[in-house]
């Protein structure tokens, strides 16, 4: 045996103590105790925030807006159909200027052109301000596409 050993030869053989007035530590929590200290609390969160990207926000075109008017008033005249509709609409971001411009599918509840909102019968509340496109099979009839004719390729509106 080295020297060292028989520094604590009294001892090694002794049954390790356990406190009779303090519980065990988990393992978990003795490992905790060892974790890398974070001096910059919420620094990695400022940094994420910081390099997320958003969009500018595009006004329409007087053509696609007036196209768009369109769209709303043949939805508020046939609202009671409940139809589908697909809805481009610009998102600003709570946080930062900007914002992502978003997709949504559902049913059409109400078009509302005195609060300027479209309610999706999921609760959805889209303002008119802020969307760009709106779709539907609604607009395939045949008088839906003699009054608002869109030249193909151009995006042009012409009645």
């Amino acid at each position: 045996m080295s020297r060292e050993d028989r520094n604590y030869e009294d001892i090694i053989s002794l049954p390790h103590p356990v406190s009779r007035k303090h519980k065990q530590m988990s393992m978990h929590d003795r490992a905790a105790q060892f974790a890398p200290f974070a001096a910059l609390t919420g620094y990695e969160d400022m940094v994420e925030e910081t390099a997320r990207q958003t969009d500018p926000c595009k006004d329409l075109e007087e053509d696609a807006r007036e196209l768009l008017d369109a769209r709303v008033a043949l939805l508020c005249a046939y609202e009671e159909v409940h139809p589908q509709i697909r809805i481009t609409y610009f998102n600003a971001d709570k946080l930062k200027d900007g914002g992502a411009y978003l997709t949504i599918s559902g049913i059409l509840q109400s078009a509302d052109t005195e609060k300027r909102l479209i309610r999706m019968q999921d609760g959805r509340k889209i303002s008119l301000e802020d969307i760009v496109d709106i779709d539907s099979p609604l607009f395939l009839q045949t008088e839906w596409q003699d009054e608002h004719r869109t030249d193909e390729g151009s995006g042009r509106v012409t009645t």
